[in-house]
């Protein structure tokens, strides 16, 4: 899980985001940024649709699974941004952690939003 400093509060932010963000899709998931200059941390919000699993108790394990993803890689962010990720298919829940790993790894660089060594 990650701290509350890294998450969205209100739909607000995340309406902005929707609506002016940048977008990268992959087969399961679709991540949507923008850049945040008036923050100091980013923040990330994981959204999985009542249409993908009707069971909250399967939405909520894929949000704690990408949460842990995140917080894991939040040093590899190279700015401050809002993000979005937004789980598209039914196969993100059985996945095993090393393919969660590597979609999501994926889309980030497709996204430029890793810091490049």
């Amino acid at each position: 899980m990650i701290s509350s400093l890294y998450r969205f509060h209100g739909h607000g932010s995340l309406r902005y985001v929707y609506g002016n963000g940048d977008t990268a899709r992959s087969r399961n998931a679709t991540i949507r940024w923008v850049k945040n200059a008036r923050r100091k941390h980013p923040r990330i919000s994981a959204v999985v649709a009542k249409k993908i699993f009707k069971s909250a108790v399967k939405r909520n394990r894929i949000r704690r699974r990408v949460y842990e993803y995140v917080r894991l890689n939040l040093p590899r962010l190279n700015d401050v941004y809002d993000i979005v990720i937004i789980i598209t298919t039914q196969e993100f829940y059985a996945a095993k952690p090393e393919e969660i790993t590597q979609q999501l790894d994926k889309l980030f660089t497709e996204a430029t939003l890793y810091k490049t060594d």
